[in-house]
C-alpha cells in the first residue's frame, strides 16, 4: 500500500444560498492535495440514507478517494449563510454520521502507511470520532506530518481537546480569530499575535505554525524562520473551503520537498483562486498544479 495524505474528520454538505455542495474540511483538504498528484483520500462516515449515497457518488465524480463507513446516523449537513462580502456563518447539525466514525481495520491500516494527516477540533466534538482520530494519530509512522487545523465552530471545542490535539500534531494551522480565542483560553491574551505564535511553537515543540489573517496576509513560523505573504486582491465569490485549499496545497508542496517560503506562496495563490469560485472544491488551473509536479 502506498503512503498517502489523509483528511480525517467531518464529511458534510454545505447548504449554500445557491444550493448544496459537498464539503467538510477533511474532504476539501484531500481534494486539493490530490490535485497536486499526491495519493490523497478522505476518511469520515456517512449515513445509510440517500444523502450518504449522494456523498459517495460526488466523491467518485470528483475523483476523491475515501474510506467512508456507513453508520446509522444521518449524513451531515451545515446551513451556510453568506454576508455581503461572501464571508460565511455556519449552523452545523449535531448527532450526524461524522460524529460516529468507527476505527475500522481498514482505517487502521491506512494510518500505518500515512505520510500526512490533517485533522481538526470540530470532528472531535463527539467521543466516538474523537477516539478514532486519536487512535489514527497514534498508529501513524514516526515521520508522518500531523497537521492540526483548528476549526473552532460554535461551541464545539474544549480546552482539553485543543491541548491534546496540540500535543499530537507537529504542524498547527490557525487563523487570527482562533488565535485570539486560544490566547484567552490559555491565559495569555496580552501577548501580540506573533509572540503568541512563537510561544505555541515552542511550548508544543511544533515543526511549523501556519497563521492566516484573511485580507491581512498569512504567516508561517518555524524554528529560526518566519515567512509572510500578502493576500492577493481578488473578486470573492465565497470563502468556503479557501482555508482547506491553503492547507492541502501547502502540505502537498512541503511533502514534495518545496522550501517553506515557496510552499507558502503557492498555498496563498491557491486559496485566492478558490475564493473566486463558488463552493469548496473547484478544479485548480493547471498553471498552479504544475508548480509541484
Amino acid at each position: 500500500m502506498k503512503q498517502v495524505i489523509v483528511g480525517l474528520g467531518e464529511a458534510l454538505w454545505d447548504c449554500l444560498p445557491e444550493g448544496k455542495k459537498l464539503g467538510g474540511a477533511p474532504a476539501n483538504f484531500a481534494f486539493h492535495s490530490g490535485q497536486f498528484g499526491h495519493d490523497a483520500l478522505a476518511i469520515s462516515a456517512v449515513g445509510t440514507d440517500a444523502l450518504g449515497d449522494e456523498t459517495l457518488a460526488e466523491f467518485d465524480q470528483k475523483g476523491v478517494r475515501y474510506i467512508m463507513p456507513r453508520v446509522d446516523y444521518p449524513t451531515g449537513t451545515v446551513q451556510v449563510e453568506l454576508d455581503g462580502e461572501g464571508i460565511p456563518t455556519y449552523d452545523i447539525k449535531e448527532g450526524v454520521a461524522w460524529d460516529n466514525i468507527p476505527f475500522t481495520p481498514e482505517i487502521e491500516a491506512m494510518a500505518k502507511t500515512c505520510r500526512c494527516v490533517c485533522f481538526g477540533s470540530l470532528a472531535q466534538r463527539s467521543s466516538i470520532s474523537r477516539q478514532t482520530i486519536r487512535k489514527f494519530l497514534d498508529a501513524t509512522p514516526m515521520d508522518c506530518l500531523k497537521i492540526f487545523d483548528i476549526n473552532m465552530r460554535q461551541n464545539f471545542y474544549t480546552k482539553e481537546i485543543i491541548c491534546n490535539s496540540l500535543r499530537q500534531c507537529n504542524i498547527l494551522k490557525i487563523n487570527d480569530e482562533e488565535l485570539v480565542l486560544i490566547g484567552r483560553m490559555f491565559g495569555y491574551p496580552g501577548l501580540d499575535m506573533e509572540n503568541k505564535c512563537w510561544l505555541l511553537l515552542g511550548k508544543y515543540n511544533l515543526d511549523m505554525l501556519v497563521l492566516t489573517c484573511g485580507v491581512n496576509g498569512s504567516y508561517v513560523f518555524a524554528p529560526n524562520l518566519k515567512s509572510y505573504q500578502e493576500t492577493p486582491k481578488v473578486e470573492v465569490a465565497d470563502t468556503v473551503g479557501a482555508g482547506d485549499s491553503f492547507t492541502g496545497s501547502f502540505a502537498a508542496a512541503i511533502l514534495s520537498g518545496m522550501p517553506i517560503p515557496e510552499a507558502h506562496k503557492l498555498a496563498v495563490e491557491v486559496s485566492a483562486y478558490v475564493c473566486t469560485q463558488n463552493g469548496a472544491m473547484p478544479s485548480l488551473p493547471q498553471e498552479l498544479t504544475d508548480r509541484i509536479r
